[in-house]
């Protein structure tokens, strides 16, 4: 089993930055693919990025490609997407996800994912 703690959200204006971080502990987390997602209110959960193993490969949703970075210390079991030039529509619960297994190959749906974490309010205003 990984538990998953998120933690780095807050309030921010459009146009500004947020590095959200996800601590994770037990199982072999090193081992396994990760993912962020994020959901709004009144929606369904969506794929924001996702990491493989060793970090090298990720991949993006369309809505966040070149503004957010998806990275990983495995030395630290911590997970990081780094936020910039923040939009309103960005504004959501954002979830870590690790799938339980490694693969390079993007996973962009919430069932790919076994274990979850709490998540952590951004929210963005205008």
């Amino acid at each position: 089993q990984v538990q998953l703690v998120e933690s780095g959200g807050g309030l921010v204006q459009t146009g500004g930055s947020l590095r959200l971080s996800c601590a994770a502990s037990g199982g072999t987390y090193s081992n396994y693919a990760m993912g962020w997602f994020r959901q709004a209110p009144g929606k369904e959960r969506e794929f924001v990025a996702f990491i493989s193993s060793f970090g090298y490969s990720t991949g993006y949703a369309d809505s966040v490609k070149g503004r957010f970075a998806i990275s990983r210390d495995n030395a630290k079991n911590t997970v990081y997407l780094q936020m910039n030039t923040l939009k309103p529509e960005d504004t959501a619960v954002y979830y870590c996800a690790a799938r339980s297994f490694g693969g390079s190959v993007v996973k962009v749906t919430t069932h790919d994912y076994r274990y979850w974490g709490q998540g952590t309010q951004v929210t963005v205003s205008s």
